[in-house]
């Protein structure tokens, strides 16, 4: 971890490509399209049950009956509720993805951890997305933090793995950076801004730095991990920011739901209006 301790962020160089991204930055509706291909639709409420679960996930499967644009990416619940998911969803192109390992803070027993991440894959998700414990994280624990990733990505075997940073209080972008690369070194196959359970949640310049460690990964290892901005998004303006700003750091290749999610639950609606011309209300 000598290595991980050593990295540092040129924070100049991140506000100036981020002033030139957002200057150039304009509403194109093929763009909006890929980016409503690339949301995780999300219902993470208190108050959620199966009925309103099953209610979400009737409307994704009887979308392509009311819209001509490509579906959603996945649908993100609670991991209670992946079986209810596995069992309404009925276009296999969906992904299920659950919130897993004490979300939103990671604060359990590890063992507890890792039996919630194997129990909801058993269940049927086959993404799962955790919170790193930030507090060792913030204590220079970087040791602990890769054996959580490491161990939980092992567990759950080919379910996608996406680990969130929590970035609005990892204090600074080298911190960002820093959190992304042991992400990524653990097998992390997305790694994630935020929770939105916090303040502030996913952020440009959050966003710009973890691209770029994903960049810098990639070209030292030829693994290719995604990145999802997740929290607070709501804007097609918002969704074309984050999509301009994977594009000026990994470029075309990772602009798809493979490798590019967004993790909201207004967004999709407020995309269809720009798309239909019409205020929509779908989702």
């Amino acid at each position: 971890m000598e290595e991980i301790k050593k990295m540092t962020v040129d924070n100049k160089q991140v506000s100036s490509a981020l002033a030139t991204i957002q200057n150039e930055l304009k509403l194109n509706t093929s763009v909006l399209e890929t980016a409503l291909n690339c949301i995780d639709l999300t219902s993470l409420n208190t108050h959620d049950d199966d009925s309103n679960i099953i209610k979400m996930i009737e409307k994704v499967n009887n979308y392509k009956s009311n819209f001509d644009y490509k579906n959603v990416a996945a649908v993100c619940v609670y991991p209670n509720f992946a079986k209810t998911v596995k069992e309404t969803l009925t276009d296999q192109n969906i992904n299920i993805a659950v919130v897993a390992a004490s979300f939103p803070s990671s604060q359990t027993f590890f063992s507890v951890k890792l039996a919630e991440c194997e129990l909801a894959v058993s269940k049927g998700a086959n993404e799962v997305d955790i919170v790193i414990p930030v507090g060792k994280f913030l204590n220079e624990k970087y040791q602990d933090v890769f054996n959580e990733i490491f161990l939980i990505k092992k567990t759950i075997g080919d379910a996608h793995l996406k680990v969130i940073l929590e970035t609005g209080i990892l204090k600074n972008n080298e911190n960002i950076y820093k959190a992304s690369y042991i992400a990524m070194e653990a097998g992390a196959d997305f790694i994630k801004t935020s929770t939105g359970k916090l303040e502030p949640a996913a952020t440009p310049d959050a966003v710009f730095v973890m691209t770029k460690a994903i960049k810098d990964y990639y070209t030292k290892t030829g693994r290719k991990v995604g990145i999802k901005p997740a929290g607070g998004i709501a804007t097609p303006e918002d969704a074309t920011l984050y999509y301009n700003i994977v594009k000026y750091n990994l470029g075309k290749e990772w602009l798809n739901n493979k490798l590019f999610r967004i993790g909201a639950s207004r967004l999709a609606n407020n995309i269809l209006t720009i798309l239909e011309r019409k205020e929509v209300k779908y989702f």
